[in-house]
């Protein structure tokens, strides 16, 4: 009986696991065993999926934090840009005189009566659309003539422009308004040329700033440089909006004076500088004025100068004994007080300091100039109106 017994476990039913190799005597204990791998290996798969989309969901909200800084910089580079070119919808130069005025009564510094008395006048000139002249200092061509005549040994030559008043930037454009001011000092010059009579004949006076704002976006709506009319939003007036050589040219053309940007795009020289740039304005101011005289007063209107965050007028040029060249420039920061005293030209010339530029002094990456040149006809002035929707610079290489 026993033997029989023994026999039977010896031929008992074995089971193995598939997955471990354990062996089972059972088949339900084996299938216990078998469910419990699976389990465990549902688990774990499971566990790998929540992982996997966790850490997409992680990267996705990285990603759109990253997209929303990026653009929230880009918003604030954007504002900044425009606060620094006058497109802020901030006012413009009604708007910052005013203000001006009212933190001096604050202040003490001015009385009301003061500032009822400036807000009239300026109120009248704008509806006019006349400069005040507040800033202007006239007689300066003629005065340095009468210097280099008298003195001034180092100076070989000077080449100067014909006559040209200074104008300065006053309260209501103080930091955005040099542009404006250039184009006055240009046509103050051009307003004393018989030439342009014809061409200058609505504009007898030197307008005001809101007003040059105005005359430019009238050569706008002519069709002169559309793609610099959409910087601006077709809209100048109202605003602090900076203009450089393109709205100088385009509002220049529209009045049929005849003019040209060139466009000094890099440096020429050694350190930085731009000896072409000073070699274009010596030709300019030589070219059919070539004679022995050391001073010669030329018929010359003055030169538009732009580069970076700022323009000047260039309204003359010296050669020195050792042949360098030297640019003389009104520039629209220096206040009235100041060049008051290049009317009263001392012999030793210190105040010309104020006006000399020499080669090492101008070494902005990039400078353009606009030139003017005569008068166009009507046909002249539309063909340029169309071109000017393609290009308008002539570049220097």
């Amino acid at each position: 009986m026993q033997e029989d017994q023994q026999n039977t476990r010896n031929y008992e039913q074995l089971y193995e696991c598939p997955m471990c190799s354990l062996t089972c005597t059972d088949i339900q204990i084996l299938e216990e065993h078998v469910d419990l791998h699976l389990e465990e290996h549902n688990f774990s798969e499971d566990g790998n999926i929540r992982d996997l989309e966790l850490a997409q969901q992680l990267q996705t909200e990285e990603d759109e934090r990253q997209r929303s800084e990026e653009d929230k910089r880009e918003r604030e580079e954007f504002k900044k840009l425009q606060r620094q070119y006058g497109l802020d919808n901030s006012g413009g130069y009604k708007q910052q005189y005013l203000k001006y005025m009212e933190k001096e009564v604050d202040r003490g510094s001015m009385q009301p009566f003061e500032y009822h008395k400036r807000k009239a006048e300026m109120m009248e000139c704008l509806a006019f659309g006349i400069d005040d002249g507040k800033t202007k200092t006239s007689g300066v061509i003629e005065a340095l003539c009468k210097y280099y005549q008298n003195d001034n040994k180092d100076v070989r030559r000077v080449w100067l422009s014909t006559g040209v008043d200074h104008f300065h930037s006053s309260v209501g454009d103080r930091g955005w308004g040099c542009g404006y001011r250039n184009f006055q000092m240009l046509l103050s010059s051009l307003l004393q040329n018989s030439l342009y009579n014809d061409c200058l004949r609505d504009t007898t006076l030197i307008p005001s700033i809101p007003k040059i704002q105005s005359m430019i976006e009238d050569a706008w709506r002519e069709g002169f440089d559309p793609h610099g009319a959409s910087h601006f939003n077709n809209r100048l007036r109202g605003s602090k909006a900076w203009i450089g050589a393109c709205e100088i040219y385009s509002l220049l053309t529209s009045l049929r004076i005849k003019c040209q940007i060139i466009d000094f795009h890099k440096p020429t020289g050694a350190m930085g500088t731009h000896p072409r740039l000073f070699e274009w304005v010596l030709q300019y101011y030589s070219t059919d004025n070539e004679g022995g005289a050391k001073v010669v007063c030329t018929s010359k209107p003055p030169i538009y100068l732009q580069h970076q965050g700022h323009s000047r007028t260039v309204i003359g040029i010296e050669e020195k004994k050792n042949k360098t060249l030297c640019l003389l420039l009104f520039d629209p920061g220096c206040p009235s007080q100041e060049m008051q005293k290049l009317l009263k030209q001392t012999s030793d010339g210190t105040s010309l300091r104020l006006l000399r530029k020499f080669l090492g002094s101008l070494k902005e990456k990039q400078y353009q100039i606009v030139a003017v040149g005569g008068v166009l006809s009507l046909e002249e002035k539309d063909a340029r109106c169309r071109a000017s929707q393609v290009l308008t610079s002539e570049k220097i290489p």
